[in-house]
């Protein structure tokens, strides 16, 4: 199963409360693992890839965002290297806009003009994705990125967080 920390076992099937967009390893044993803590700590139940079956298509990562209620974008530098999260965010964008979903922003380590406007170390990762991509897919992610850059979240640097 997907989803950690059951409360209520009597739940034939647990729907997350939230689902975490990022990309692996950079953060997953940082970052990720102490939210995953908390989390669990809460009894928030949650979906994180790492439980899921490789080789499985987006769809069911999509199926996965339809059934949260609110969705983490977890922008880190590396981040756009990531076709999948790219294309992750542009579905938590479309639920957003049709009030499916509540997305969140996390900034870790990455300025949001950086994200907004596809500069720095994440601009560059984001182009060089970019130039095996499609007109149709970059348009999306650009407007996904800039859609929820936009949304009020949080700011994480080195040693403190902002917002």
């Amino acid at each position: 199963m997907a989803f950690s920390h059951i409360i209520q076992p009597s739940l034939m099937q647990l729907q997350p409360q939230v689902f975490i967009n990022f990309r692996g390893e950079e953060i997953r044993y940082g970052f990720i693992s102490h939210l995953v803590a908390a989390f669990e700590l809460h009894g928030i139940y949650f979906f994180i890839d790492k439980y899921e079956q490789k080789g499985k298509d987006l769809t069911h990562l999509f199926k996965r965002i339809e059934e949260s209620k609110i969705a983490l974008a977890i922008f880190s530098g590396k981040y756009a290297q990531s076709k999948w999260c790219l294309n992750e965010l542009a579905k938590m964008k479309t639920l957003a806009e049709k009030n499916k979903l509540k997305v969140i922003p996390i900034f870790y380590k990455v300025k949001v003009d950086d994200v907004r406007h596809q500069k720095g170390e994440f601009g560059h990762n984001f182009w060089k994705l970019a130039r095996t991509s499609s007109g149709e897919e970059i348009k999306q992610w650009k407007e996904a990125l800039e859609f929820v850059s936009y949304k009020m979240g949080l700011t994480l640097c080195e040693n403190r967080y902002s917002t």
